[in-house]
C-alpha cells in the first residue's frame, strides 16, 4: 500500500531542502528523521505529515485511508522493537507529540506512555520487577490524556496521595465524577484520540497567542509524531535530559545543559522540578556521556547550527528524542554567527540571514547604570541575559491587564506553563521559584528575547495574598524590583537602566552587511547629539534634519514668535537675523560630526501656529504676552489668523516659503555660511537641501531660485564655493503622479512616507489609533500603514513615480526618509525599487543596516533560483 498519510524513519524522502522537509513533516518530524538518517539511536517512529492536519481542521474528520496508514505505523514499531501494542506481556508504549514546522515550544500537546491499562500496567510490573515504575508510568498517561483530550487539569489529580493501584483508582474515580465515562482503556481508540487531541491543539488559545506574537502562519498546521516509548524514570541507570551544542545565551562554544534521574523528558522542561547540570551525568556515567558528546558534534556540523537535543537513557542506553535549531538570546545569536564564519561552518551572506531585527533591537535596549547601590534580595540561575525594571505580578492575566495600562511588570512564578504566553509576551522579564535553564520560562524568554531568572528558591509566593517573600523581605503585586538575567540578581526597587555598548561580534557583523548592501542608511537627526549618536549607529549620513525643532529650544522660540506676530515683512526680517546665528552654529555642528557624510537639510515645515499656544489656554497665553512684551488681544488675533480647519493641509512646508520668502532666504544663508565656514576648517562638506510639501513643479522652482540666489551672495562674500544638491520631499500624491516633471529639476527625491501615507488614506496619522484598531479586529486591515508601508496603495504610487522620474534624470538620487526607513518590510520593498537610501531615527540605524543586507542576499537568492527553474 502506496502512504500518503505517514512516513516512517527508514523512507527514503526525495527532499533535500531541510525548509521543506519541515514544512511536510514539522520540526519535530523533520529532526528525528534526520537523526535517523545520520545513525545516531533514535527510538523507532513514525509521522503524520502536517498535510493530514490541515485536512482534519478543515473538514473536521481524518482525511481517507489516514488510519489504515496509523495501524501499518504500528506494524513497523511493533517489527523494530519486537513489542506488540497493547499486550501485557511485552508492551510497546507510545509518545504522541505535535510538532509544527517552526518551534512553538509547550504551544501544542504532547501525550506519552500511550497504550497503558490494567492489564499491561500489571505486565510491566512483573515483567521490570518495579511496581511503582509501573504505576509512575500509568498515573502520568491519565493525568496528561485527561487534560489533553478532557480538559481536565493535571493539578486536580496530582492533589490525591496513594500508591499503585490504589492511586490509579482515585484518578478513575475523579474522571468519571468529571465526565461521567469510565476511563478508556483500549490502545488503539486512545491512539485515535491522542490523534485528534494533537491536531486541535494546532488552535488551542496558548498556541494561536504565540503564532500571533511570533508571526507564524495560521494554515501551517502540526505533525504527529508517534513514537515508541524509551523510559528515562524506569531505574537508576536512567534519566532525560535537554541539552545546547553551544551556550545559548552567551554562545560560548561549548556543549551545556541539564539532566534528571529516573524522570522522563516532562519533568525536565516542565520546570517544576530544579534539575542537575549535565556535568552530573558526566561524573556518574561517563560512557554514555562521550557517546552523547560525540554524536552532538557530529550533529552540529552536519546541521550547521546550534541544536537544542532531548536525549533519555533507559537502563545505560542511550537514545535521541528530539533536534531542533535551538533558540538563542540575542547576545548569543550575534556570537554564534560570527563565530561559525570564522570556523567556515557558514558563509557571512548566512550568519547575516540568521540574526533578526529583534536581537539587534536587544543591543540597543538598557542595562543597569553602573556604581548604582544595589539591594540584592537573592540570585537565581540566570537563564535569559539582560535588565529589565517593572512591578511585581503574580498571574499572566495580570501581566496583560496591567501592560495595557501601560505599566511595565515583571511576571513571578513558581513556574510558568505555555498558557502563560500572552502574559509573557506582555512582562519586561520573568522570574520562578523552580525550573532550570530548560524549562519553558528559560525557553520562552530566550526566544522573546527578554531577561529570566528561575529556579530562585529563596522565594515563596502566596497568591491569594498577593505576596512574595524573598528571604526575610516580604513584596506585594504592584512593588517595583529590577532583575539581571545574566547574572541572577533580583534587586528591590528601580534600578537606573543604560544604554550597553555594541559587543565586538555585533560590530563585525553590520560591517559585514554594509559591504554587501547596495542601500545605504542615513539617520533622521536634528541635533549634534542625534547626528554623533547617529554616526555611532552606522549610518552613512543624514537624511533629514528637520530645522523647525531646532526652533523649539527656550532661547530661540521667542524670536520665532515674534517673527510671527511681526506686523510687515520688513520687521519679520529683522527678527530672522536674530534666528540666522542660532540655525548657522546648528549646522556647523551637523557638517563637523558628519565631515563629509551626505547632510540632508530641509527647510521649515509645520504650520506656524505650532510655535504658538491654543487661544483655549487662557494662562499661556497671557504668560507669553507677557514674556513678549505684547498686547494680549494682538496674541489672540494672530492665533486666530493662523487658525486652519485643516492645519496639515494648510499653511505649511514650501508654501511658507513661498507666502514668506525671507524665511528660506535666511535659512538658506544659515546653511551656505555655516557650510563656507567648516569647509575653511578643514571639514568635508556634503550638503542636500531638502524643499517638503511639494506638489506643483513652480513651488519647488520657486524655492530653489531663492536658494540658488543666496548661494551665490553667501560664495560671493566668502570667497568660497561647493558643490550642493537640491531636491524635494515626496509627500503628496500629486507629487507622486507628476515626477516625471519634477525629475526635470531636482537632483533628488526623498518619500516622506508618513505624510504620503495620510495623503493616500485620507487617515490622520495623530487619529487613525481610534479606528485601525477595530479595523484589525474586523481584519479590515491587517497590519499599521504608518508603520510598514501599504505596498498596494501607497507603494504603488511610489514604484509609479520612481519609474517616471528615472526615464527623465538619470542619475536622480531617491531615498526613503519617514520612519518606514527602519522598518524591515518596508526596507525590502525599498530595494525591490533599486532606491539608493533608507533613512531612520538614529537608534534604529543598526536594525536598517542588517535588513538592507537582508534584503540584498535575498533578492540575489531569488535572482538565482528564477534563473536556475527557467
Amino acid at each position: 500500500m502506496k502512504r500518503r498519510w505517514v512516513y516512517f524513519l527508514t523512507d527514503n524522502i526525495k527532499i533535500k531542502d531541510i525548509d521543506k522537509l519541515k514544512t511536510l513533516l514539522g520540526g519535530k518530524g523533520a529532526g528525528l528523521y534526520l537523526l535517523a538518517q545520520m545513525g545516531l539511536p533514535v527510538p523507532p517512529a513514525f509521522i503524520i505529515t502536517t498535510t493530514a492536519c490541515r485536512y482534519y481542521l478543515k473538514n473536521k474528520k481524518f482525511p481517507p485511508g489516514l488510519l489504515k496508514e496509523v495501524l501499518l505505523g504500528i506494524k513497523y514499531l511493533e517489527r523494530k522493537t519486537k513489542k506488540k501494542f497493547g499486550d501485557k506481556n511485552n508492551p510497546l508504549l507510545l509518545s504522541v507529540r505535535s510538532g509544527a514546522k517552526f518551534s512553538m515550544p509547550g504551544m501544542m500537546d504532547t501525550i506519552l506512555n500511550l497504550g497503558i491499562n490494567d492489564e499491561v500496567a500489571k505486565g510491566i510490573a512483573e515483567k521490570t520487577n518495579n511496581k511503582n515504575f509501573a504505576y509512575d508510568i500509568y498515573k502520568r498517561f491519565i493525568e496528561i490524556f485527561s487534560e489533553v483530550i478532557f480538559g481536565i487539569k493535571r493539578e486536580e489529580f496530582i492533589k490525591f496521595s496513594g500508591e499503585n493501584e490504589e492511586l490509579i483508582n482515585k484518578y478513575k474515580e475523579l474522571f468519571y465524577e468529571k465526565t461521567k465515562k469510565i476511563f478508556p482503556s483500549d490502545p488503539y481508540e486512545c491512539l485515535k484520540m491522542a490523534i485528534e487531541g494533537v491536531f486541535n491543539s494546532w488552535n488551542n488559545p496558548r498556541a494561536k497567542e504565540y503564532r500571533k506574537i511570533y508571526q507564524i502562519s495560521e494554515d501551517l498546521g502540526t505533525a504527529v509524531n508517534i513514537q515508541a516509548m524509551v523510559f528515562g524514570n524506569w531505574n537508576e541507570k536512567s534519566g532525560s535530559g535537554v541539552l545546547f551544542t553551544r551556550n545559548v545565551k552567551n554562545g560560548e562554544n561549548k556543549i551545556y545543559g541539564e539532566f534528571l534521574f529516573r524522570a522522563q523528558g516532562e519533568d525536565l522542561v516542565a520546570g517544576h522540578i530544579t534539575p542537575l547540570p549535565l556535568e552530573v551525568l558526566k561524573e556518574k556515567m561517563p560512557q554514555v556521556y562521550a557517546q552523547l558528546e560525540s554524536y552532538v558534534k557530529k550533529l552540529e556540523r552536519k546541521l550547521k547550527d546550534v541544536q537544542d537535543v532531548e536525549f533519555t537513557i533507559e537502563d545505560g542506553k542511550l537514545y535521541f528524542l528530539q533536534t531542533r535549531t535551538a533558540k538563542r538570546t540575542p547576545l548569543a545569536a550575534v556570537k554564534i554567527a560570527v563565530d561559525m564564519v570564522k570556523e567556515k561552518l557558514i558563509s557571512k551572506e548566512e550568519a547575516i540571514m540568521r540574526v533578526t531585527n529583534e536581537d539587534i533591537d536587544y543591543f540597543l535596549h538598557p542595562t543597569f547604570a553602573p556604581n548604582h547601590p544595589l539591594k540584592v534580595l537573592a540570585v537565581g540561575k540566570p537563564a535569559s541575559p539582560g535588565c529589565a525594571v517593572g512591578e511585581i505580578v503574580l498571574t499572566a492575566e495580570k501581566a496583560v491587564e496591567m501592560a495595557e495600562k501601560g505599566r511595565k511588570v515583571i511576571l513571578v512564578r513558581d513556574f510558568t506553563k505555555a498558557d502563560d504566553v500572552a502574559g509573557m509576551a506582555r512582562s519586561e522579564g520573568f522570574v520562578t521559584t523552580t525550573g532550570g535553564e530548560t524549562s519553558h520560562a528559560a525557553v520562552v524568554a530566550r526566544g522573546m528575547g527578554k531577561p529570566c531568572i528561575v529556579g530562585c528558591s529563596d522565594i515563596s509566593i502566596d497568591f491569594e495574598k498577593g505576596l512574595v517573600k524573598i528571604k526575610n523581605v516580604i513584596l506585594k503585586e504592584g512593588d517595583k524590583i529590577s532583575i539581571n538575567g545574566a547574572t541572577g540578581e533580583i534587586i528591590e526597587g528601580e534600578v537606573p537602566l543604560i544604554r550597553p555598548e555594541f559587543p565586538k561580534e555585533l560590530t563585525l557583523l553590520l560591517s559585514w552587511a554594509d559591504s554587501i548592501a547596495k542601500m545605504k542608511v542615513r539617520a533622521n537627526a536634528d541635533t549634534p547629539i542625534d547626528a554623533e549618536n547617529a554616526k555611532k549607529m552606522g549610518a552613512a549620513g543624514i537624511g533629514l534634519a528637520r530645522t523647525e525643532h531646532m526652533f523649539f529650544a527656550k532661547e530661540r522660540i521667542k524670536y520665532v514668535q515674534l517673527m510671527i506676530l511681526a506686523k510687515n515683512e520688513e520687521e519679520r526680517r529683522e527678527i530672522l537675523k536674530k534666528l540666522l546665528p542660532f540655525q548657522k552654529n546648528d549646522f556647523k555642528e551637523l557638517f563637523r560630526v558628519m565631515n563629509g557624510l551626505p547632510v540632508t537639510i530641509r527647510t521649515l515645515d509645520p504650520p506656524l501656529h505650532e510655535f504658538l499656544p491654543p487661544k483655549e489656554n487662557y494662562e499661556a497665553v497671557e504668560n507669553l504676552a507677557n514674556e513678549l512684551g505684547v498686547e494680549k488681544e494682538i496674541l489672540i488675533k494672530k492665533i486666530e489668523e493662523l487658525s486652519e480647519h485643516n492645519p496639515m493641509m494648510g499653511l505649511r512646508g514650501c508654501r511658507l516659503g513661498i507666502i514668506y520668502p525671507e524665511i528660506t532666504e535666511m535659512q538658506a544663508r544659515a546653511i551656505f555660511e555655516a557650510a563656507c565656514e567648516v569647509k575653511e576648517e578643514g571639514i568635508e562638506v556634503n550638503l542636500e537641501i531638502m524643499i517638503p510639501l511639494v506638489s506643483i513643479s513652480e513651488e519647488f522652482l520657486a524655492q530653489k531660485e531663492i536658494i540658488k540666489k543666496i548661494s551665490q551672495e553667501v560664495f560671493k562674500e566668502k570667497g568660497i564655493s561647493l558643490p550642493y544638491k537640491i531636491g524635494t520631499m515626496m509627500e503628496t500624491p500629486r507629487a507622486c503622479l507628476i515626477a516625471q516633471e519634477l525629475a526635470k529639476y531636482v537632483d533628488f527625491f526623498s518619500y516622506g512616507t508618513n505624510d504620503l501615507t495620510q495623503f493616500v488614506y485620507g487617515f490622520s496619522r495623530d487619529d487613525s489609533a481610534k479606528f485601525l484598531i477595530p479595523y484589525k479586529k474586523k481584519k479590515i486591515i491587517n497590519f499599521e500603514p504608518f508603520e510598514t508601508i501599504d505596498e498596494q496603495g501607497v507603494g504603488s504610487l511610489i514604484a509609479l513615480s520612481v519609474t517616471s522620474a528615472r526615464k527623465i534624470n538619470k542619475n536622480i538620487k531617491i531615498g526613503i526618509c519617514g520612519e518606514h526607513g527602519g522598518d524591515e518590510k518596508s526596507i525590502f520593498f525599498a530595494r525591490k525599487l533599486r532606491l539608493d537610501y533608507v533613512s531612520c531615527s538614529p537608534y534604529r540605524v543598526p536594525k536598517a543596516r542588517l535588513a538592507c543586507a537582508q534584503a540584498e542576499i535575498y533578492l540575489q537568492k531569488k535572482k538565482i533560483m528564477e534563473t536556475t527553474t527557467k
